[in-house]
Order: structure tokens, then sequence, then C-alpha cells
């Protein structure tokens, strides 16, 4: 059946393995005969191997497990190779009266003595005598003795088939006829085969006996055999008729092919129906919580099978049960079981597991994890999710959200909370062991520890088990008792075979130890599955020569390793291979690491390492996969040759939502070990496809695994941008879900202003992105140019946690470590090179006020506002003590001094730093309490500051009171902060009246500021001083008398400035303000702007500096931003512009934007956007509130505080047009230019007013006023719009809407928003308006008052289409979505990380400004045959539309007849016939 088995293995399972991998199932075919001699295949070591293999794929398979060709030949007999000696001694008998064969038994057997009861085994055949006929005579022996044994009722009827069954009469006795599932069999007629034999008695088509006569005994078997598959299993048998041919199956006959194809076809779809019925029987995907229990279960079941033999080590469980009750009151470290593989860790682990709530005697939840032998405990990330949803459900607390279980930072930093909490909880202890963390995650071994916990709170227990010599992340107890024993020379006794497996594996052993080392360490990632190894081996052509050195293939154009050869060695491996549930498949790895490194050693040098990860490269990226053929030069053929492997394709997608995620954790990984960089670089890296598919799969944390694995190798600074670049896309993945379009539009936004400078990786990644965007079947929103932050900017880092609130921040620079202080109370301590969680300390209860870092960066010290202060070792993560009612300050301003000199610690009392003993205590005055404590180390003074501005001074060694007195420049003034001056042994106090005072024992009015200042900041080296007040900073620089101004301006914010800090070397400094912005001012150039940067949404409260590094972070945000300020002067693309009050204008189709001047709102900056500068700066002699560009008549409009319009023309900005206020005092609050830019309206509070816009020479006129109108105060008008025919749309802050005609004066009310209207805009027909208000309602408004509506976030603005058929919006959730005109149906949505201040539309899209000082260029394409219906947008689930109609004539009669009485008496009129629906 050789041709028919190359047939199946050609074509049909080919077929087969692209249906199972669409459908996300490994697909293997077994077929150990293939590629073996005749002699070989009659082994019974290889019928037994057959069979083992075939009850194993009864067990795991889910479709076809067993496939029979049957044709005309019943295949000859083996011989046992082991015979119990009772039977053998029954057989020998029977042979007593034929010598010869009793000579030959004896010789071919041989008394094993080591076997219980005793055998005879039998012994290897010589290569002189393997051509003889040794083999039939003693298989006719032995078939005799027994025939005559069974007759004589010596031996069984089993013991009987043992000499009589062919091997195909074994395997179809298994997997046919015992009526197992998933069975098929094709049975192949001959016609008239009878009369063809008698003709050519040389055909070899039956069995045939020595002599060349038909075996008619084997021929009567195999008929009998046949007779039973029909009757016993019709259904999976299937018969096929051949045309007789002398060569009997020739593909090139047209009728044998036509027989082949029929047999590939029948095959194929057999098998696929079986596929397809168990698919339908299975349950369905279980969820989250589902996958945990099965996964539960799994653990515990194998943990009953570890101890279900269980002996001894008792004194050892004595040990640690003693342990665990010694430690479970207060912290302490982990455990840690080691010994050399093999001792017993894992099944003392799992008896330790059976008894430790009797061991605690309390309420115990025990959670028992062997790593490894699941698919929820292969990797660190997937253990890390488990393990915090079985403790979340077990005791009964929120499951952790998507967002934690997305980041590896965020779950580690919820595990070590979720640790704390439990502990708290004080009637319940939680014991989790791990088993052989040392093997955790082998494809990220740095990864795979970090996130245990160094510490454990009371009443929580870690228990690992790992190898002697490992040497993980934890500062852990290892307990000894396992013993240690030698592992380097367990290769040396490696198995030489199974028993006397003959010839096969001896020649096959060098082969084998050689090919092993691909299934470890470092080849490959984490190991392979059986397909894939023997794919892999097909593909070594060293290998190949080993195993066809004396034979040739059985076919002529394909070439595959033989299976057999692999089973035999797997078999001999035996337990010295795992088994690792990964990526959908069960992957083989050596089980123990020392014995891997054993191989890695011996037969991993450098250049077969190479060769090694050269050959997995090519396998993985299917190079030799779909009918490739590759060149080999067999020994035995002796010629070159081209033959196809068939080796599995491997695509990225199986189907549309399966993923090869073998290939995408593989391939990265062989090709660096390859040496194949520009493969790498191209094929991965470099590849849009293959980016995508990581993230859609795995998600963003395993693609930026393979960049940080492949950085070090590739030389450029290109995949360190690109790098940066997926980081920068994290907050839009988060929020739209994994979404192929989401990533191609950051990706191209952000580098697109780059590629041409890098063209290697950049370059072509953005190629690829706009050819996608171009192509995508459905609306999308496509950037046109670089419109998002770019790569290479000050952004250092993204620490994304669960804290509840930042609360406090304190660098240790010398460890690069962060100290972040939470308003639940925990001490998060992070490191910000690696990016991750190092410890969390859990010893307040109450919000942490102050963080401070001494001792050179080893130790920290903390207070809270449960009145304790805790001192904490960070390098060990320790707790060095904790004082409790230690009388600290509630209100603000607080902070701890330290002298380190003294060792004491000062809060208002002072405590040592070695013993926390109390040095003293200050008690005050009750009625009078202290707020602030200020130490002066170089006078050993410390002052005290009441509420209400008394100061006393006390001395810092012995707390004794040295004098009391009030302020006499701010008497009686409330204290709001204050800040020591160590080396002029002074103190800077803030207070609410705005005054600075100088304190000691004389105090000096510094400065009186406009309003109250809000904090005060020193520089290192005290030289400089910044108050912050209201939205400004003045900065004062000292000198011999004090301090005084330095620059004369303030520096302006647009919000109310919270914090600041002084950068390196003090040139620079940082300021934080509510709005959620960090600004960055050059105090070299007086008070430049820099830089101006968004922190992480939040007020930015906090900031802390160390270096060049600053940390940002806000009490109402669980992330903390860290900014590299030495990024800040390298060039970028694009340059962002900075304007942070929302009122850019722009002009000539984005290339001029237009903005009030940092520091200085009386003028305007013009910004070149290619340039990246600034061009000109226009004086408008007051303070700008909005800006409109009229592109026709080219003219820059600017409406002024003062109540005056200037208008400036953009080519001669020499001419300035002016109009007047209507009334003094009347700020402009919105203007609005009409469609054909020929009308001009200008709002006031409660005024508006109407003007021509008329072209002239050299520049146009503004005429009029046409109309003036009133509104009715205290409402006041937000925005404006109006239309050619004088019509005028107009919002209030109350949120009603209007629309005011001017040419009979009447106005219409229509339905009033919620909240102040922010947007209002007309479309270019103006037969549609559409308005927005705060609260997040959208409207859309026509003749017909037809209304959608839509809750978002805030809508900012909004603008029509060029031809009316969509509608634009920014939100204030910094995203922009575009729904269309005709049946409010939302069509796109894309975050743009930045509120969108103004819409302008193109003729495909629309450019608009941004808050980050970005202009968004972004084209809008929706397919011609798109129907809304087709593709509903997903993952956006803040829009509910409705839809509203209201007749014509109903908005008419509800018009009042003049404006004043409308200004009067007018009220939003209620919609009666209002018809209600709801678009899903």
């Amino acid at each position: 059946m050789d041709a028919e088995r190359e047939a199946l293995l050609g074509t049909a399972c080919p077929e087969l393995l692209t249906i199972c991998q669409k459908h996300g199932l490994p697909f293997e075919v077994i077929d150990l005969r293939w590629g073996l001699r005749n002699s070989e295949a009659a082994e019974q070591l290889t019928v037994d191997l057959c069979l083992e293999e075939l009850e194993r794929c009864q067990r795991t398979s889910l479709g076809p497990a067993f496939v029979a060709l049957v044709g005309d030949q019943y295949g000859p007999c083996p011989v046992p190779r082991r015979i119990e000696e009772k039977e053998w001694e029954v057989l020998r008998a029977q042979l007593s009266t034929r010598p010869r064969d009793l000579e030959l038994l004896i010789r071919c057997f041989r008394r094993d003595e080591n076997s219980v009861p005793p055998s005879y085994v039998l012994q290897a055949v010589g290569n002189e005598e393997a051509t003889g006929p040794d083999e039939p005579t003693l298989t006719s022996a032995l078939r005799t003795a027994a025939q005559e044994a069974q007759r004589l009722g010596l031996i069984s009827q089993e013991q009987w088939q043992r000499y009589h069954h062919s091997g195909l009469q074994w395997e179809l006795e298994l997997g046919l006829l015992s009526g197992a599932p998933g069975a098929m069999a094709f049975l192949r007629e001959i016609p008239e085969l009878d009369r063809h034999l008698l003709q050519d008695c040389a055909l070899a088509v039956v069995d045939r006996l020595p002599d060349g006569c038909v075996d008619v005994a084997a021929q009567d078997v195999l008929s009998g055999l046949k007779q039973r598959m029909t009757q016993e299993r019709p259904g999976a048998l299937r018969v096929l008729r051949l045309p007789w041919a002398r060569d009997l199956v020739n593909p090139k006959n047209k009728a044998h092919a036509c027989y082949l194809h029929e047999l590939g076809e029948q095959f194929v779809k057999g098998a696929s129906l079986q596929l397809l019925q168990r698919l339908r029987e299975l349950p369905p995907n279980p969820p989250g919580p589902a996958r945990l229990f099965e996964d539960i279960r799994h653990h515990l079941w194998q943990g009953a099978q570890a101890t279900r033999t269980f002996i001894g080590r008792q004194e050892l469980l004595v040990r640690l049960g003693q342990r665990l009750r010694q430690d479970d009151g207060h912290s302490h470290g982990p455990l840690v079981l080691g010994g050399t593989p093999g001792v017993g860790k894992t099944t003392v682990l799992c008896k330790l597991a059976e008894q430790a709530a009797g061991l605690l005697g309390r309420k115990t939840v025990t959670v028992l994890r062997l790593l490894g032998t699941s698919q929820g405990s292969s990797d660190a990330r997937g253990l890390l999710a488990g393990l915090c949803l079985q403790l979340c459900l077990a005791f009964g607390l929120p499951t952790p959200p998507s967002q934690v279980l997305q980041a590896h930072a965020r779950l580690a930093h919820f595990f070590h909370v979720l640790l704390h909490t439990v502990s708290r909880r004080n009637f319940e202890s939680l014991v989790i062991l791990l088993d052989a963390v040392d093997d955790l995650d082998p494809g990220h071994p740095a990864q795979a520890i970090p996130w245990l916990p160094v510490v454990c709170p009371p009443r929580v227990h870690l228990i690992l088990s790992a190898c002697s010599g490992w040497h993980g992340a934890l500062d852990a107890h290892a307990v000894p008792g396992l013993g240690v024993g030698a592992c380097a020379g367990t290769l040396d006794k490696w198995p030489g075979g199974r028993g006397n497996g003959g010839g096969c594996m001896r020649d096959a052993g060098h082969l084998a130890v050689q090919s092993w080392p691909l299934c470890s360490d470092p080849s490959p990632r984490h190991g392979l599955s059986e397909a894939e190894l023997k794919d892999v081996l097909s593909l070594d052509d060293e290998a190949l020569l080993a195993a066809y050195r004396d034979w040739t293939p059985p076919s002529q154009e394909m070439l595959r390793f033989p299976p057999l050869l692999w089973v035999r060695l797997r078999q001999d491996l035996g337990h010295y291979l795992v088994q690792r549930p990964m990526h959908g498949t069960t992957l083989l790895a050596i089980a123990h690491r020392q014995l891997a490194e054993v191989v890695q050693a011996r037969y991993l040098s450098p250049a077969k390492a190479a060769a090694r990860h050269h050959v997995l490269a090519d396998f993985f990226s299917g190079a030799w996969s779909q009918g490739t053929k590759k060149h080999i030069t067999l020994l035995c053929v002796g010629r070159p040759q081209s033959l196809d492997r068939k080796v599995a394709p491997q695509p990225l997608w199986f189907s549309d939502s399966v993923a090869n995620e073998r290939k995408l954790a593989e391939l990265p990984y062989h090709l660096l070990g390859a040496g194949r960089k520009e493969e790498l670089l191209r094929d991965v890296l470099g590849d849009m496809s293959w980016l995508s598919c990581r993230v859609l799969s795995g998600g963003l944390d395993a693609l930026l695994d393979d960049v940080d694995l492949c950085m070090p190798h590739v030389d450029g600074p290109e995949l360190g941008l690109v790098r940066e670049t997926l980081e920068l896309c994290r907050p839009a993945l988060e929020l739209r879900g994994a979404e192929k379009s989401v990533l191609y539009t950051e990706l191209l936004a952000r580098l697109q202003a780059s590629a041409p400078l890098y063209p290697v990786l950049v370059g072509p990644l953005c190629q690829q992105a706009q050819a996608w965007l171009h192509a995508c079947p459905f609306p999308l929103l496509v950037p046109l140019a670089g419109c998002l932050t770019p790569p290479g900017g000050p952004l250092y880092a993204t620490l994304t946690g669960c804290h509840r609130g930042v609360t406090a921040l304190a660098w240790s620079p010398e460890e690069q470590r962060l100290v972040v202080g939470a308003q639940d109370g925990m001490v998060t301590v992070w490191d910000v090179q690696k990016q991750r969680v190092s410890y969390v300390l859990m010893g307040h209860t109450g919000e942490v006020m102050c963080v401070a870092v001494l001792a050179r960066g080893t130790l920290a010290i903390s207070a809270s506002r449960d009145r304790s202060l805790c001192l904490w070792h960070l390098l060990s993560g320790r707790e060095r003590w904790t004082q409790r009612d230690v009388g600290l300050p509630d209100s603000q301003p607080f902070s701890l001094c330290v002298d380190e000199v003294h060792g004491v610690v000062y809060a208002v009392s002072a405590w040592s730093l070695q013993t926390s003993e109390l040095v003293f205590r200050i008690l005050g005055d009750t009625a009078n309490p202290c707020v602030c404590t200020a130490v002066l180390v170089s006078r050993a003074r410390l002052l005290t500051l009441s509420k209400s501005g008394a100061v006393s001074m006390w001395s810092s060694a012995t707390g004794q009171l040295q004098g009391t007195w009030s302020l006499s420049t701010t008497p009686e003034e409330t204290l709001t902060c204050v800040v020591p001056i160590q080396q002029q042994g002074r103190v800077i106090a803030g207070f609410r009246s705005g005054s600075l005072t100088v304190v000691m024992h004389r105090d000096r009015l510094l400065d009186r500021l406009p309003e109250a200042p809000r904090f005060l900041v020193l520089a290192e080296d005290e030289s400089l001083l910044a108050a912050g007040f209201g939205t400004r900073v003045r900065v004062f620089l000292a000198d011999s008398e004090g301090f005084h101004r330095f620059p004369a301006a303030d520096l302006e914010h647009e919000d109310v400035v919270e914090t600041a800090v002084f950068g390196l070397q003090n040139n620079l400094l940082v300021t934080g303000s509510q709005d959620g912005l960090v600004q960055v001012w050059s105090l070299s150039e007086q008070g430049v702007l820099l830089d101006v940067l968004e922190s992480t949404g939040g007020p930015v409260n906090l900031l802390v500096h160390a270096g060049t590094l600053v940390a940002s972070a806000s009490r109402q945000s669980s992330s903390l931003r860290v900014w590299d300020l030495s990024n800040l002067q390298q060039p970028r693309h694009p340059v962002a512009f900075l304007d942070r009050t929302g009122l850019a204008a722009v002009s000539h189709h984005g290339r001029y934007v237009y903005f009030p001047k940092v520091g200085d709102k009386s003028k305007i900056t013009v910004w070149d956007v290619a340039e990246g500068e600034v061009q000109d700066v226009l004086d408008v002699s007051s303070e700008v509130r909005c800006l409109e560009v009229a592109e026709g008549p080219k003219l820059l409009l600017a409406g002024l505080a003062s109540g005056a319009m200037l208008g400036f023309p953009l080519d001669a900005r020499q001419d300035v047009l002016c109009v007047p206020p209507p009334e003094a005092h009347k700020p402009v609050v919105g203007m609005a230019l009409s469609k054909r830019e020929d009308r001009l309206a200008i709002a006031y509070d409660n005024i508006v007013l109407v003007l021509d816009v008329v072209p002239g020479d050299p520049c146009p006129a503004i005429e009029g006023p046409v109309c003036i109108f009133y509104t009715q105060l205290p409402e006041t008008v937000t925005s404006v719009a109006v239309l050619d025919d004088c019509r005028v749309l107009y919002g209030m802050t109350s949120g009603n809407l209007f629309l005011y005609a001017c040419t009979n004066s009447q106005v219409f009310p229509l339905e009033a928003h919620g909240s102040p209207i922010t947007c209002v805009d007309v479309s270019h027909s103006e037969l549609l308006a559409v308005s927005g208000s705060q609260e997040g309602r959208l409207c859309l408004w026509d003749l017909r008052a037809c209304e959608c509506s839509s809750y978002c976030p805030g809508v900012r603005c909004a603008c029509f289409s060029k031809d009316d058929k969509y509608v634009f919006s920014g939100l204030e959730d910094r995203s922009v979505i575009v729904w269309s005109v005709l049946d409010g149906t939302l069509l796109a949505s894309q975050f743009v990380h930045a509120v969108v201040t103004r819409i302008i539309p193109t003729s495909n899209g629309f450019i608009a400004p941004t808050s980050h000082g970005y202009i968004l260029r972004q084209r809008f394409q929706c397919p011609a045959s798109w129907a809304s219906q087709q593709y509903p947008l997903r993952n956006f689930q803040k829009a509910v539309w409705r839809v509203k109609c209201r007749q014509r004539q109903e908005l008419a009669a509800g018009a009042l007849q003049d404006s004043s009485e409308g200004a009067q008496g007018r009220k939003p009129k209620p919609n009666k016939r209002s018809q209600v629906c709801l678009i899903v």
C-alpha cells in the first residue's frame, strides 16, 4: 500500500491539516511504517510501538484516530520479543521432536534473570544472518509449538494469538474491531485477482511462502478478517476498486490516478465529518472562571496522583508544619524546597497541600500549581492571572478588571495588593504552593519570578520548589532535607535502547542524541510538539543522512524522517521528557534543567546551535512548505535530489480568528539565533501583518517581549523608535481593544513624519500601513501626516499599577527606584528602569501623606493619616519598624524632616531611625495646634508653626523649648505652605493672604503674591525658590540678603498650578497644573516655555526628580509617568506648537497655526507647521479670546477681551481691520463665519452682531453690522454659527439653543440641552445644523427639526463634511467620532490621545488642531457599497443613539414674533409627538 500511503501523505493530509488549523486544532500523522525496511516493519517492537501510539491517538484525538489501508496481504506474524519462562518451557517441550527448530529457538532467546517473573528475551539477529531464512523458520517453529500447546490446553487463546496474528490484525483489533470511535478503514479490491495470480505467480500482491507459493493460510485469515470488518463496522468501512495492472498502483495510469484521487477525497470527507461532529458535541469555550475551575481540578488531580504512593519524608513535613505555624502571625519570607531532579520535591509539595489546613488549625485556602503541566500554568502571565482570579473568587473579592489582566505590570501589582488584602481579613490563612518555579516561562526566564513577593504578610504563605542551585529573585528561606545529588553524569548513563531494540536503534543512536537538543534550550524557545519535531527532523539533512544511510526512501517525490525512529527515541527518553501545554498544543521539552544544560554543553556548540536555529527558522517561516523542494544527496542514491519534505505550512493566520501562535512565539527567536537579522527586520519586526497578528493574538506585551529580545542585537535606532511607538499605542489599544485598524492608524500617525529618515524599518512599516488602510473595507479615519506624539520624546516610562490615587512620591536615584504612597495606605516601590513593581509595602491603613528616601536610597520612611510611621528597607522590601499613634498632624502641609547625621526623623515629635524609640515629643498648644515642622540642621533647631502663624523654637537634640513668638508681618494669618532654608538657617512660609515671609528670630516679608501660595519649592542647592499661586509660578533667586525675583515675569499657566520641581543644574523648572499638563520652563532663557507634556489624565499633584528624570503623578490616577528631560532638545518630527488655550486657528490647509502667545495672551503666535518654528508674532494689545480664519478673503480674525475684533490679512499683515464693541467692557465670547465666508457673527455675553465680509483690494472689508440682537441675561452666549441668509444659531450657558432670523427678527427655540452648549455648526448646504454640549449630547437639526443625539463624554467641537453626508465630532475623552447624517449611524471612532479643539472639513476628511500641539490631517474613507448594518462599530460601547422627528410646522408654530419678546418669554417646548427608536 505504498502508493496509497504516499497519496494520503502528499495531498489528503495537508488538506486535513488546513481544516484542523482553521479550528485551532493541532494535526499529526503517525505512520510508523513509512520509511522503514520490511524487516524492521515486521519486528515485534514496531508492532508494540504502533499499538501504543494507537492507544495514545484514541485518548487524545478529536477526529479520526485510526485509518486502516487493507489490501490483499495479511502480513508476517512478528516474533514476540519476550516470552515468560513458564510459557517458553511449554513451547520448548512441544519442539522436542524437532531438534533443528529447538536449536534455533534456544539460540535466538536468552534468559533474563532480572525480570520478575523470569523470561526469555529475543536476541538481535546478526548482519550475516539478516538475509537468511532464520526469521521465517523461527516464526514457523514458534507457530507450530504454539498450535500444539494450544491443542493440548497448555496455553490460552490470547497466548496463542501472539504467534499467529500479524501486525495488521493486532492494529485492526484495537483500532477498528474493538468499536473505538474515530476509526476509518479503506478496503482495496482488485477484480479477478485470482486469475491474474495464476497467470503471473511472481506478483507480490498477496502473502507468499519462502518457496514463492501463495500463503493460503494467511489469505484465509485475511478473508475472515475482512468479513468481520464488514459485519461489525460497516459504517467505518469504505471499499475502493482498483483496476488491474502489472505495476499494481501506478499514479501515471489514468484509472489508477482516479482511484488515488477518490481515496484522498473519501479520506478527507470522512475525517472532516468526524471532526466537525465531535466539535459540535463539545461544549462551547468556557468563560474565564470555568477555564480556571478546569485548571484547578487538573492540578488537584495531579497532586492526588503524586501522593497516592507517598512514603517517608515525615520529618520534613513536620518541620514545614512548624514553620507555617511560626510564620502565620507575622510577616515572613517565602519557603523554597530545593533538591536535584527526582528527589521528591513535587510529591512533598502536594502532600503539604493536603495537610495545610490541618497544620494551621484554622480556615485555610490552599492553592496548588504544578507549573508547566497545564495551559494556565505554563507562563508567568497566565499563572498570575489564574492566581488572582482564584483568590478573588475564594475570598469573595472583586475580580480583576480587563485593564489589569491586559498588562503584566498591573497584574503583578494587583497580586501584591491582593495578598495584603487577604492578610488584613484576619480570619483566614492562605497557602500558595508553586512547584518547579525555576522552569516557569522558559522563553522569558527574566520575567518568570520577579512578580513573586519577597515578604509575605501575616496569614499568607508562599511555598516554592526549585532545583538546587537555583538563584531566583526572591529573598527566600531554603528548607533543607530533600538531599542534593549530582546531575553531571546523567547523559553518560543514558539508556542505550529499549531492551534489545535491534540494529535500527543502534544505527540511529548518534542521530538521536544529536537531534534531541532541538527540544531543549537554546533551541527552541518553549519546546516543540511531536508534529513539529518530526517536521524539523525532516528538514535536517544531517538527520536524514543518518536515517537513510543503508537504504533508499520509499518515495521518489517526498522525503520524511522515519517516524518510528522518533517514537523509539521518545520511548527511551521516558520520564526525561516533560509535556507543556502551550499555544493550543502540547510541547515536549527536557524535564530537568540540569540535563538540558548538559545536553547544551555537550552537543550545542555555538556553530551547531546556530545550525539548529537555522533549521527551526526555516520551519517556522514556512520556507520549505507548500510543495517547495529541498536538495539533498543521500549516500544510497549517490546523486543530488530535490524532494518535498511535506512539512506543515506556516501562515500567520489559520483562519480569521485563529492565529499561528507557534510561529509568532518561535520565529523571531530562531531568526535571531541563526544570525538572520536582515530577514528578522524584513519579515517579522518590519512586517505590519506580523505586528498586528502578534498584538491581536498575544497582546501588546507579547510583541514588546519580542522587540526587547531583538534590540540588543540590532544596530541603529529604528527598532527603539518602533518599541517606543508601541508603548505610546497602549492607551488606544486598551481603550478600543486589540483592533487591527487601531494599531495601523497609531503607527502611521506617529511614524509617518520620520519615515524618510529611517528607510530600513520605519519606512516600510508606514508604507504597509498606508496600503492596508487604503484597502480597508469598512469606514475608517486615515491619518495623512504625522499627527500624534512621535517617539523619541521625553516620555521615559508609564508606570501603571493599582494605586488608588497617588499621594506621595520619592526617588531612590542610586537604585533607580520610585517610592509611591497611595490613598489606600499602600507604599509601592517601582523599578523604573525595568518598569515593574519591586515591592508592595503594607504597614498603613490610612492615606500615605509623605515618603522620604534616605541612606543613599536603601531606606524609606513613610507617614500616614492613620498616625503611623514606618521605616522600610528598599533593597529587601522588609519593614524595619513601625510606630503607631505618633501624633502626626492631619492638616496639610505636612512633611517628614530627616536628620541622617544624628539618625533622627522629625514630624512634630522626634524618633530614632535606628531603634524607633521616641526621642522627644512636642505637645504644643491644643487650642492652636502645630501644622508644620521645619528642622534647621545647621542650627540644631526645630521650628514649629501653628495654623494661626505662631512660631515656636525647640532644640532638635533635646526638644527643649527655646522661644515662642508671633509673626509681625502676617499676624493671625492662616499658614498654607512652608520650606526650610538650611544654609541660611531660615524658614520661608506662605500665608492665605499671599504673603511670603522669611521666619527666624525676626520675620521679614519677602514678597506679597496676588493670591495665596499653594506650594513653595526649593532647589537642591537652595539657590532658587519657586512659589505657586493660582495659575502662576514666581521664581526667586538667592542672594546675600535673601531672595529676589527672577525672572521678572511670572510663569503663567492655563489652570491652577499644583506643584513644581527644579531640574538638573537648576536651569529648568517643571510645573504641574490641574488641567493635567506638565510644563517645562527654561530659567536660563528667562522663563521660556520649552515643552508641554500630558500626564496621566488627572490634575498633576506631585512632581519629583532624580538627575534628568522627573516623575509626575495625580491623586485621581493610578498611573505615573516618568520623563527624561535630556530628550527635550532632541529633534522630533513633527514639532508640536505650544498652545494651551484651545483657541488655535488654522490656515493654508494646515500650513500655519495661530494661537495666543504663551505668557502674553495679548499677542498671537504664527506657527509654521512645516518648518516647526514660529514665523511671526502679532500684537493685538488685549487678551485674545477667540480666533477664526477666513480662507477665501484671507483674513485672520481675533476677538479680544476688550470687545474689539481685529482682522489681519494673511498676506499683508500691516493692514488691520477693526470692529469696535457695541458696548464697553463686553469681551468677545465667540465668532463664526458663514460657509461662503460672506457673513461674520460676533457674540458677546448677551449681544450678537452680524456683519458682511466684502472682498476688496488690497484687502477685504468688514461692513455693518447688518443685524444686532440681544439675548436674556443671566444666560450668556457660549457658541454661535451664522448662515448666508442672515440666520444665526446660538447656544447658551443654560443649554438652550435658538435659531434667530435677522430678516424678520424671529427667534425659534430648539429643544434644550442639559448643559452649556460647547459648539454649533451648519452644513455647507445650510439645511442642517449640529450642536454639542458638555454633557455629551450631540444633536443634528434640519428643516424638519430632526434630532440625533449621542451620549459621549463632553462634546468639544463638531463640523459637517464638505458633502454634508457626515458629522465629525471631537470629544473631551480625546477621541474623534464620525457619524452619518442620513441615519445617525456611528461609522468610525478614533482615539487621538488629545482633545481636538477645532475641526475644519476638507475635500476628503478634516484637519484639526489638538491640545498636544499637533495638526490632525485625516481622510475619512467610506466604501460606496457600504451598508451600516454590515459592520456595527466594534468595541465602542459609549454611544447610545436616538432619533427624534418633528414636523417643520411644529417648529414654526413655536416661533415668537420678535426678538425682544422672545428674549423675555421663550421656553423650550416639549416634543409631544417625538418618535424614539434605538439603533443597535
